[in-house]
């Protein structure tokens, strides 16, 4: 029996660079950077004080009032995000309200959660007492509740939970909706990632395990991945989410295809908490896998989107992976580092970035990597599309994102054919 197809009929972000899908990605291609000292809060005394932080935010036209004020700015970006990708996929109004809303669910992860609630409500806690905490606390942190509250939102009552695999977040979230369509479950599925981590505790504990850049004098040039003066990776917010529709429903309601979701793999380490294995096999397994999936030839992969953290240990490895599994073939591939831009913005990662590879099938054009000024020798017979954007026309793509814990995984889109 032939594989079910699924696609890609609406996406949803929230970022540095704003909310609209069309604006992200001209400032991709423009080569512009989303870092900037942090605003959000005090910092002066941190190594670090820069993030690519998500400014003039405003769900209003998405969320009432009130729940937005209350909410965790994590919950606030994954239904924004959630609503845009049902906007973009013509599933508002009276086509939202004909769905078998038994076949429709959501998958939205996030890597920390509630941060910023969880702060302040510790810093209640020590101040004024346990008596003035407020009785939001618990469900404004766990990482369920964002694609919870879009649930009530959206009345979608088919498969929903979290993931929670640290910075692959987004990632495992569209692999597992697209097994609730391929194993009949549903319909539709809203999948993704959302975070908002980057507070005073948030921040500090990566400084902790000194994985961020210290680069606070040009923040622009801060995220450097595969570049030999990188030391660290840049911290980031925001939501990304897919809408993802079985092909027959799909045409049924004559929705917008953006791109067809071929398939995807997950795969551990088992090697190190926060250190990726050096010879990248636990990597190198994954797209394997995704591709075997997939059902395509590892000659019909022309461009990657990197996971490219600028991590010292990271970005080799995720190269040598490539190498391994491509061989020679990466002469006739792209490969790029939207994070050398946005920064890293944690469980959302994989989100953005899917919606990044999804937009360079769809304009042809791949964006750049910024800063990378002094390749690794490693980089090598690699195209990682330096400082300025190219025209490419996409074949097959895949999307690799990477977690602490030594949690891979990849999808792979290609531009959709009838």
């Amino acid at each position: 029996m032939a594989k079910k197809r699924i696609v890609v009929t609406g996406m949803g972000l929230v970022s540095c660079f704003g909310s609209d899908i069309d604006h992200f990605y001209s400032k991709l291609l423009e080569g512009k950077s989303g870092v900037a000292p942090i605003e959000g809060f005090p910092c002066a005394e941190y190594p670090t004080r820069i993030a690519g932080e998500v400014h003039g935010f405003d769900p209003s036209n998405y969320m009432e009032k009130k729940q937005a004020r209350r909410t965790d700015p994590f919950i606030r970006y994954g239904i924004v995000a959630g609503k845009k990708a049902l906007e973009q996929g013509a599933l508002t109004g009276d086509a939202l309200a004909k769905l078998d809303m038994a076949r429709c669910g959501i998958i939205i992860g996030s890597g920390m959660g509630g941060m910023n609630m969880l702060y302040d409500g510790i810093t209640t806690l020590e101040s004024q007492g346990f008596r003035r905490l407020t009785p939001f606390f618990v469900p404004y942190i766990i990482t369920n509740m964002a694609g919870a509250l879009l649930a009530i939102d959206t009345g979608f009552m088919g498969p929903n939970y979290s993931i929670s695999t640290a910075c692959a977040t987004a990632n495992y979230s569209i692999h597992a909706a697209a097994e609730q369509i391929l194993t009949g479950r549903a319909d539709v599925m809203l999948c993704g990632g959302t975070e908002a981590a980057i507070n005073q505790v948030g921040l500090a504990g990566f400084v902790a395990i000194k994985a961020l850049s210290t680069r606070n004098d040009e923040p622009e040039k801060a995220s450097r991945p595969w570049d030999t003066g990188r030391d660290g990776f840049v911290m980031g917010e925001g939501a990304g989410v897919l809408l993802l529709e079985s092909l027959e429903h799909a045409l049924a309601r004559g929705a917008p295809i953006l791109a067809e979701y071929l398939g995807g793999a997950i795969s551990c380490d088992a090697y190190h908490m926060t250190d990726p294995r050096p010879d990248g096999k636990g990597v190198a397994y994954c797209i394997e896998e995704a591709l075997r999936v997939a059902g395509v030839p590892k000659e019909d992969v022309n461009y990657v989107n990197a996971h490219a953290t600028a991590t010292l240990a990271g970005d080799l490895c995720e190269l040598e992976a490539l190498r391994e599994v491509f061989g020679s073939h990466i002469a006739h591939m792209k490969v790029n580092a939207t994070k050398s831009m946005i920064g890293h913005t944690l469980g959302a990662a994989g989100g953005l970035e899917a919606i990044a590879t999804i937009q360079a099938i769809r304009t042809g054009m791949v964006h750049p990597t910024i800063n990378l000024d002094n390749p690794e020798p490693a980089a090598e017979g690699f195209d990682l599309v330096p400082h300025v954007a190219k025209k490419h026309k996409i074949k097959v793509a895949i999307s690799n994102s990477f977690g602490f814990g030594g949690h891979n995984s990849t999808l792979v889109f290609a531009p959709y054919t009838p």
